[in-house]
């Protein structure tokens, strides 16, 4: 799939005032920092598209953008972080309940990417996100990220480590990428993934 325009619909905190469900929507998620906006700027050939900042709860906002909107329209969301963030707690708290809301009641909503810092062991937090995916049976990916910043070896130990854990409770893993937007790596193949999916609600 190539991107050939990227823009800014609207933000709110409300799923109910989301762009009308028409169109195949696909949203990114992960901890606070774990690198979701320039994973997004690195797909679609932007710089600043969704906004980033070295301070953890940057996006505080249901962020949606529309993707080659003269050709066949898909909707990129970009969602609030979980977990740490630079905000106060009944700010992370109403995220955390329009997100929920968002997640489990949008309807055109094909698979969440999930991302998670390839550098770190698995994070509690992640874990528990996972589940609680799988409980609503709710469609999602790994993104491991960060990926240039260590070796393969480690990075392999890793994402075998995550594999593992959660295999002790699940038959079948979620599909798995690897990326980084510096060495812009994975981007083929998570846009490989949108494109086939949306041909399938297409069809």
């Amino acid at each position: 799939m190539q991107i050939k325009s990227a823009h800014f619909v609207i933000s709110n905190t409300d799923y109910k005032k989301c762009p009308t469900p028409d169109k195949p929507e696909y949203a990114f998620i992960g901890r606070s920092n774990v690198g979701k906006s320039s994973l997004i700027n690195m797909l679609v050939n932007q710089s600043d598209l969704a906004k980033t900042s070295s301070k953890p709860g940057k996006t505080q906002l249901i962020n949606h953008f529309i993707i080659n909107e003269n050709i066949k329209p898909w909707y990129l969301v970009d969602l609030p972080g979980y977990g740490y963030a630079k905000s106060s707690k009944s700010n992370v708290k109403q995220w955390s309940k329009f997100s929920t809301d968002y997640l489990l009641k949008r309807t055109n909503l094909l698979c969440v990417f999930l991302l998670v810092d390839s550098r770190l062991a698995p994070q509690k937090i992640d874990l528990e996100f996972m589940q609680w995916m799988a409980e609503n049976q709710l469609a999602f990916c790994l993104v491991f990220t960060k990926t240039d910043k260590l070796s393969r070896t480690a990075l392999k130990k890793n994402i075998d480590t995550y594999k593992n854990i959660l295999l002790e409770s699940w038959e079948e893993l979620p599909p798995v990428f690897c990326s980084s937007a510096s060495q812009k790596t994975g981007k083929e193949d998570i846009l490989r993934f949108i494109e086939e999916n949306n041909q399938i609600m297409n069809e």
